[in-house]
């Protein structure tokens, strides 16, 4: 080191996932190898620096910085100012971590999602498990194992910056051997803040059954008897039991009033089932990746009955590894898989306090593994599946969460207001915050039909807005004017955009690739509201062009309409579905045999009072829906009849099929004719009940008849219904492929150049067959598919859509405000 006078100090503020990865130690070791003095510490908008040394070096540091990042650790902005040493001037080598002076500078964020800079919850990295399993290790088969680089961050913080006084461990004492790590620049717990071991780390405590022993054997014996153990897991309680054995899984399945929607399973290695599923590498990488989350896997054909009751009739099983040392303990004592779902009755929230728990886990749980590391908000395991080898969320959640989406520029991203606030939809939850190109989205809070998440919902609002008060200047929320979510943009305090939910599905796939019109966007789901939409239509399946440049969004197809019998009822029953089906076909099919099962489904009387209703359009809307079109599927296959939980036709239908092999006789048959893309459709008919308006010239509808005649004679036939399902999904591809390629050809001013690319978003490209299948069928027609694989296509990652929206709208009012002056 030079002379004092040749020293110079510079002040590095940086931004991104910095917190709880071991930046700081990092930067230590960094700065003390090049002999500079100074600190680093944790703020609330980032990570401060102040080093002291010879300008050269001090450059050298920063050119050093991006490549030394901990593997977890993403660095988004770097801001430098050189300034002059402050005094007293550290002296060389003398690096330290500050920890800030208490309360100063503090956030709360137990009611918020927003945590900037901290990094998500991640299951023990490589060598914290090699330290698990070795018995000459302090930790071996530590449950609560953790370093700088794994463990628990945001479900146990309750504010920021990250530091241990901020997290529900603050009241864990470290030992004396584990202080000595933390104080050990050259160890890799340096200021790990969630530093424990067995000595002096969370205890373990059981509730239940009266005896002697640990609570890890009161519970690995509690399962191997039969027993449903709620366990305490990371985000929340669990509730857990042997995998193979059935008459536990219905028992779990009445107690928590989930009787059929699938269940996962907790294994201890990636192939612990590969006689049931296949396992790609890709696969296999997720489900071993840091966030550990479920991962949707493919059934093989020939074992689609196995593990029964976990998930019957579905196409997949969820599969996941430990997230925590806990949980390797479990399943390695059980010696098998583990049914694992979220501690909860169906449609409410997730407890995570032992009050709450003990008070609603009697009825369900036969014992209870708590521990005293308490849990800050409920966060449930994140959900995803491998589709032409490249991961995609399903459910942003644990080892996500609060991890921001990096956006690139398009979509509307060139005019990027400094803070968007969009509130997402009712259903599936998940409001976001956009700061410039970063998009903090929620995880799914649940229905908001449920009061108590309602009002978490609201807190959480309202706790961001607090925190980033320019957010209520520019809100976005679903245009339908009956949701909750929307309410809380309306009410009178601020400005908002309420956005068509078929437009923000698609624009959510955009604004996560980056893409700008012309593009077209295929949008299904179940139902959408579009407040341009001046005709009396249930939307859920729309074609969509985005025009290049701020012009509007323009509607250009979707699915031919057909009847929803009882309204909103006829949602929650798929023969209501398939009976509407049948009544709006031209000409009217529901005294077809082939349509038995659906019928059947009904007591006489009732089947004549809902056809005189349907007859007489009596709360029978009209809808496009491609959600309720295989809810109808499912119940002309007798697959499902009423539904208990949202989206279950659809999985019946994609089970069915999945359970088909290629092999099987006519599997592939029929396709050709199964589906017509019709432009300028013909007069509505008068034959049957009152049916739509006419389209707008110039659109495009995909008709359903030929697909629904074929079935019915089929059925006659006594063509199995696997197979049945397999030609509908197959069919279904190519013909939402050939809609979009019909739409993409030159038509005028709206399109005046062939269009090559096209988003699927929504939530009936859940289906994994269907989403391959379709994007098989646009590139043999030339075009490029995009679909969301950060966000969920479902209204999960609503929130992404309406912020693109938002931004859209920006850049038409400044391009017509530039205008106007021009003018």
């Amino acid at each position: 080191m030079k002379d004092q006078e040749q020293l110079v100090g510079l002040r590095l503020v940086c931004r991104g996932t910095l917190q709880g990865v071991g930046f700081r130690p990092m930067v230590l070791r960094l700065g003390a190898s090049l002999g500079l003095g100074g600190w680093v510490e944790n703020r609330i908008d980032g990570v401060e620096l102040e080093l002291v040394g010879p300008r050269g070096v001090l450059e050298h540091f920063q050119a050093l910085l991006p490549g030394a990042l901990p593997a977890s650790a993403q660095l988004d902005s770097l801001e430098a100012t050189w300034i002059e040493p402050g005094a007293p001037i550290p002296a060389p080598g003398t690096m330290r971590i500050r920890q800030g002076d208490g309360l100063d500078g503090r956030r709360t964020i137990g009611a918020s999602w927003l945590a900037p800079g901290l990094r998500a919850d991640r299951a023990p990295c490589r060598r914290c498990w090699l330290e698990f399993n070795d018995p000459k290790q302090r930790r071996f088969r530590d449950p609560f194992i953790s370093c700088c680089d794994c463990g628990p961050r945001y479900a146990i913080s309750s504010a920021i910056p990250y530091r241990r006084s901020h997290t529900t461990m603050a009241n864990l004492p470290i030992c004396a051997d584990c202080g000595r790590e933390a104080a050990d620049p050259n160890d890799r717990r340096f200021h790990c803040e969630t530093i424990s071991c067995p000595a002096c780390g969370p205890r373990l405590r059981w509730l239940g059954s009266e005896g002697t022993g640990a609570p890890l054997d009161h519970a690995i014996a509690l399962l191997a008897n039969g027993g449903i153990l709620a366990l305490q897991g990371i985000g929340g309680f669990q509730l857990l039991v042997a995998a193979r054995n059935a008459e536990a899984i219905e028992r779990l399945r009445q107690r928590k009033r989930r009787p059929h929607q699938p269940l996962a399973l907790l294994v201890e290695r990636p192939d612990a089932l590969a006689d049931a599923v296949t396992l790609s590498p890709a696969e296999r990488r997720l489900l071993q990746s840091p966030a550990a989350p479920i991962v949707l896997l493919r059934r093989r054909p020939l074992a689609c009955r196995s593990w029964p009751g976990v998930a019957d009739g579905a196409a997949a099983l969820g599969l996941m590894l430990p997230a925590s040392g806990l949980h390797h303990l479990l399943v390695e004592g059980h010696g098998g898989p583990l049914v694992a779902t979220s501690a909860n009755r169906h449609g409410e929230p997730m407890w995570i306090r032992e009050e709450e728990a003990r008070e609603g886990l009697g009825a369900i749980a036969d014992g209870v593994l708590l521990h005293d590391r308490t849990i800050v908000r409920p966060l449930d395991d994140s959900l995803a599946q491998v589709v032409e080898g490249r991961a995609r969320l399903l459910r942003r959640a644990r080892g996500h969460a609060p991890e921001p989406i990096q956006l690139p520029a398009g979509a509307g991203g060139r005019v990027r207001p400094a803070e968007v606030l969009a509130l997402g939809a009712d259903l599936t939850s998940a409001p976001a915050l956009a700061i410039g190109p970063g998009l903090w989205l929620a995880p799914p809070f649940g229905s908001l039909d449920h009061p108590r998440i309602e009002a978490r919902f609201q807190r959480a609002v309202e706790a961001v807005l607090d925190a980033h008060p320019h957010a209520a200047t520019a809100m976005a929320c679903d245009a339908h004017p009956g949701y909750r979510s929307s309410r809380v943009a309306r009410d009178g305090r601020r400005r908002s955009l309420g956005v068509g939910h078929h437009q923000a599905h698609g624009l959510a796939v955009l604004a996560e690739h980056g893409l700008e019109g012309p593009m077209l966007m295929l949008c299904a789901d179940g139902v959408g509201f579009d407040p341009s939409d001046d005709r009396p239509v249930v939307r859920g399946c729309e074609l969509l062009l985005v025009p290049q440049g701020p012009g509007p969004i323009q509607r250009l197809g979707g699915l031919r309409p057909f009847l929803l019998p009882g309204g909103d009822r006829a949602c929650r029953e798929p023969r209501r579905c398939a009976l509407g089906l049948l009544l709006a076909s031209d000409p009217p099919l529901w005294s077809h045999p082939g349509a038995a099962a659906s019928k059947q489904a009904f007591a006489a009387d009732a089947l004549r009072l809902v056809i005189e209703a349907a007859q007489g359009n009596c709360n029978s809307p009209v809808c496009t829906s491609l959600g309720r079109l295989f809810d109808a599927v499912a119940s002309l296959l007798d697959l499902v009849q009423v539904l208990t939980f949202d989206g279950q036709g659809g999985q019946a239908v994609e089970g069915a099929a999945a359970a088909a092999t290629d092999a099987e006789p006519g599997t592939e048959s029929g396709i050709d004719s199964a589906w017509m893309v019709v432009r300028h459709p013909t007069k509505p008919s008068t034959s049957g009940p009152a049916r739509h308006p006419a389209p707008p010239p110039g659109t495009w509808e995909l008709d359903w008849q030929p697909w629904l005649h074929s079935c019915l004679e089929a059925r006659v036939a006594g063509v199995p219904a696997r197979i049945l399902a397999a030609r509908f999904q197959q069919a279904l591809a190519r013909g939402l492929a050939e809609l979009a390629t019909e739409a993409a050809r030159p038509a005028g001013s709206l399109n005046p150049a062939p269009i090559v690319r096209v988003a699927l978003a929504g939530g009936c490209f859940q289906n994994g067959s269907l989403l391959r299948h379709t994007a098989a069928q646009l590139r043999r027609r030339g075009l490029q598919p995009y679909w969301s694989e950060q966000v969920p296509c479902h209204d999960g990652g609503l929130a992404l859509g309406q912020v693109a929206a938002l931004r859209r709208q920006t850049a038409a009012d400044r391009a017509h405000s530039k205008q106007s002056v021009h003018l």
